[in-house]
């Protein structure tokens, strides 16, 4: 895909005078002059001179219409950080101004994004691209015509770059674009990333589209002429436009509903454009009248606006021989929009109502990072993100008429907090079109949906955070609980910490705990142990998250305490002969009364993990069986006397690794709600860690909710842990805890 590259600003020049805008290019080319200077010498992995980058990405800028400060920042966004020894920030502002500075700064800290991590680096990064977004919109229009050239220019990088780049962009930045209504970049990016990600997709659809277009060329014309003679006729004054679906909409369509090439309906369309938004409706009714409309394909999205700003009335209508069209029909104002999005105010608006529609437009960037002061989970933030960003919308009507937007799945509790804190809080029921429904109930486009609150209610319940999908919802409810219920915050968090020190396996008092959890909440940032059981408390932090640094903190408190030994002359020669079953091993990394290389076997009862504090068991003919100290069996069989000189010391031998398996068997039950994707979800990311799923067994419980037990392959309890933090995560899922019940 080779483009013209351009090492000077002759093209942007070109562009700026052809805008009609009042641009200040004695600033643009001093920043041109200035970061063709710093950039001197560097050169792309292309081999082309490193400054025909940002040159690109500036002319990107001025087509969207950005001002003189944006074109400025593009042709700069890079030299801070990689002519760090050249320039900085200061030295940027002293010479093109605050704004500028500003800029720069925010798309200096928008790092490579990998979507897959979900680690607190990356939300931290996610965290500063926001607040980037929330002071300047700027900094995230550059920084997508940054990302657009990049994919422009991605086959000179390698190839494991590519798919790495292509995947971020198909997963953020396109999702991003579409979020901002800025259409025509959206459309390209996801194009050139699937042309990396699946190159043989796109060549099969590209192909196809090639080869119905050839057969039916006579055919857009036709109907070009048609509807233009038509509209003449009528005194409308219009813009004709055709449009061929894009090749990623396509292959998205066929792929994710099973579709064929030829169920593709809206593959032709005839966008009008005119002036007024009587001419829309009129447009519409003579599109109407020349052509029969296929049911269900009508769309206004002129009374209904997108959240992402989107006008238009879509249509689609048969035409000659059968084939299906679509028709969009908007004003010029709309069509702008639809096409840049936020970014056209800067082409096409300005004074304070434009401000304040900006800020409205954006208010979403704000809840998000309240959300994200509300909790300290970075997967509960990335949740949130992938939701307010990533998801189709649907309408959803109040009694009144107006219109409240939500994503795609969520309930009449969403709709709730989307109208006002006050409305969710005071919830005790919702109608839909008139008829009680349940408070899980998910609204479908279109519905009128009403909320029945009390003033003597008693608050939303916990089991909303479990209902509920959108972070503003889950955000507020937090919110009720942290200023409402401090004393049962702190009880429940309380009770939270001290389930997970049970796990430790050591004896602990009031004293020492408090010692502990004290220490662990300055450490996260808490002023003292009650905050941090409060955010626990009310869901803003989960005991998991910080079950590592509890154990450090509980290690330099609670030392392991010697034990007495129980000698027990091990009958060796009864072991020796004794069979070998599959689940009985030598060279276990198991310690037995101070020696090492008995024969054990792992009981199924609790199935130890290296890490686990562990205790033997000598069976009568097949050696010694390990369990957990905690085993509900090892509780029980010490209360027998007849037993008591079986029990033997035991524990896993430092650095140790087993002989031809260096996994054990975990057992873990997950409570989940009930869905047709769960066990997908829960296979695609073992599958993801690379963890072995040795048995899956459900249970399906009354209340709609089930229980999966399952059996996976694991190396120790750290990557237990790690495994399990990655299931709670999941979408639907309730609780994940170790063994069978």
């Amino acid at each position: 895909m080779a483009r013209e590259v351009h090492t000077d600003i002759t093209r942007l020049i070109e562009i700026l005078d052809a805008s009609g805008n009042n641009y200040n290019k004695e600033k643009i080319t001093k920043a041109y002059e200035y970061a063709a200077e710093l950039h001197e010498g560097q050169r792309r992995q292309s081999g082309e001179a490193y400054i025909s980058h940002p040159v690109a990405v500036a002319e990107i800028a001025a087509t969207l219409g950005l001002d003189s400060d944006s074109i400025c920042a593009a042709l700069l966004h890079d030299t801070v950080e990689d002519c760090a020894e050249k320039t900085d920030l200061k030295e940027i502002e002293k010479r093109f101004g605050a704004d500028v500075a500003l800029i720069v700064d925010g798309l200096t800290k928008i790092v490579t994004l990998q979507v897959e991590d979900k680690e607190e680096a990356h939300i931290e990064t996610l965290r500063k691209m926001l607040l980037a977004m929330s002071r300047d919109v700027r900094v995230i229009f550059i920084k997508l015509c940054d990302r657009l050239h990049n994919m422009r220019t991605l086959g000179a990088r390698p190839d494991d770059k590519q798919r790495t780049t292509a995947l971020e962009t198909m997963h953020v930045y396109a999702p991003l674009a579409h979020r901002l209504g800025m259409q025509r970049i959206k459309q390209e990016l996801e194009n050139l990333s699937l042309l990396y990600l699946d190159p043989y997709g796109y060549a099969e659809v590209k192909e196809d589209i090639e080869k119905k277009y050839g057969q039916h060329t006579d055919f857009v014309e036709h109907i070009r002429k048609e509807v233009d003679a038509k509209l003449r006729e009528n005194n409308i004054p219009f813009t004709l436009e055709g449009r061929i679906k894009s090749v990623y909409s396509i292959y998205k369509k066929m792929y994710n509903q099973n579709k064929s090439f030829d169920e593709i309906y809206d593959f032709y369309a005839l966008r009008i454009i005119v002036n007024t938004e009587l001419e829309c409706y009129t447009a519409l009714g003579l599109i109407h009248e020349m052509y029969n409309s296929m049911p269900g394909r009508f769309k206004d999205y002129i009374s209904t606006p997108k959240p992402n700003l989107y006008r238009s009335l879509h249509t689609t209508v048969i035409g000659r021989y059968g084939i299906p069209f679509e028709v969009q029909i908007r004003t010029w104002e709309m069509h702008h929009i639809a096409e840049y999005g936020i970014a056209a105010h800067w082409k096409y608006k300005s004074g304070a109502s434009s401000k304040e529609e900006m800020d409205k437009r954006l208010a979403w960037v704000s809840q998000l990072l309240e959300n994200e002061d509300e909790t300290r989970d970075p997967d509960e933030f990335m949740k949130a993100f992938k939701t307010d960003i990533f998801q189709d919308e649907i309408f959803v009507f109040t009694p009144k008429g107006d219109v409240i937007t939500l994503p795609q799945g969520a309930t009449v509790i969403d709709f709730a907090y989307a109208i006002h804190s006050a409305v969710g809080n005071k919830m005790v029921g919702a109608k839909i079109n008139g008829m009680i429904v349940p408070i899980d109930r998910v609204p479908r486009n279109g519905e009128i949906v009403e909320i029945i609150t009390s003033n003597a209610g008693k608050g939303p319940s916990r089991d909303w955070f479990n209902i509920v999908k959108t972070g503003e919802a889950r955000g507020k409810i937090r919110q009720w609980f942290r200023k409402e219920k401090r004393p049962e915050n702190i009880a429940l968090g309380k009770s939270a910490v001290e389930l997970e020190l049970k796990k430790f396996g050591r004896p602990t008092n009031e004293s020492q705990r408090q010692e502990i959890v004290s220490a662990l909440a300055q450490r996260v940032g808490y002023a003292c142990a009650d905050d941090l059981y409060n955010t626990i408390g009310y869901g803003g932090l989960s005991v998991s998250k910080i079950a590592t640094k509890l154990r450090e903190e509980f290690d330099k408190v609670i030392k392991p305490e010697a034990e007495p030994t129980v000698h027990i002359p091990l009958e060796a020669e009864q072991i020796k002969t004794a069979p070998t079953p599959r689940h009985i091993r030598r060279n276990s990394g198991i310690v037995v009364d101070g020696e090492s290389g008995c024969q054990v076997k792992f009981a199924k009862c609790c199935n130890p993990l290296p890490g686990d504090r562990v205790i033997g068991f000598i069976t009568k003919g097949f050696g010694i069986s390990i369990h957990k100290v905690d085993c509900p069996n090892v509780e029980e069989g010490m209360k027998k006397p007849e037993d008591a000189d079986r029990w033997v010391e035991a524990h896993w031998e430092l650095g140790s690794k087993t002989e031809g398996q260096d996994v054990f068997e975990a057992l873990v039950q997950m409570h989940v709600y009930s869905s047709l994707t769960i066990l997908a979800d829960i296979t695609m990311a073992l599958a993801d860690m690379k963890v072995l799923l040795l048995s899956v067994n459900t249970r399906k419980k009354n209340d709609g909710r089930m229980i999966i037990d399952l059996k996976i392959s694991c190396k120790n309890v750290e990557h237990y842990h790690s495994i399990v933090s990655r299931l709670k995560g999941l979408r639907d899922v309730i609780d994940v805890v170790r063994g069978y019940s």
